[in-house]
């Protein structure tokens, strides 16, 4: 995403118009068109009023992206009980598709057990409960495929 495109949804989500930031900031209207189509941008000190008046950090500024703002809002907002009625494996299935059929494929018992001893092993080790034990080994996983994701486009 462009700077440009990061201050358009920037004021879009801030419920303002072209005219009101540019009327509280102290330029024009056919600036902030400028800076929101990336033909100029703007100087460090309108930044920060920008993200002053949208009521955010000036990185958050910069590298403001809609769709994740919007999904961190949505699961700050999810209670425990509507996480529990979200079939996960589905949801996610429909975009990754293995997810809804490796069952037929893969020896779920023997990678069961093997990920119920690194579980136990963060339990013990750590003193962790089972929730924040099963979220350290996620986070884990994340960061290995991250990790060999990353060297795989090099």
């Amino acid at each position: 995403m462009t700077l440009g495109n990061s201050l358009f949804h920037a004021r879009k989500k801030s419920g303002l118009s072209q005219e009101d930031v540019a009327e509280k900031i102290g330029v024009s209207r056919q600036t902030i068109s400028k800076w929101e189509t990336d033909e100029t941008i703007p100087d460090i000190r309108q930044s920060k009023k920008m993200a002053v008046l949208y009521n955010m950090s000036l990185d958050e500024l910069i590298d403001f992206d809609l769709d994740v703002k919007e999904i961190q809002e949505v699961i700050d907002k999810i209670s425990e009980e509507t996480e529990e009625k979200i079939d996960w494996t589905n949801a996610w299935g429909k975009k990754y598709p293995i997810l809804l059929k490796y069952q037929a494929q893969v020896n779920i018992p023997n990678y069961a057990y093997r990920i119920n001893l690194m579980i136990n092993e963060l339990k013990d080790e750590y003193d962790f409960n089972e929730l924040d034990a099963f979220l350290v080994l996620k986070d884990i996983l994340y960061n290995v495929w991250k990790s060999r994701k990353d060297k795989s486009n090099r």
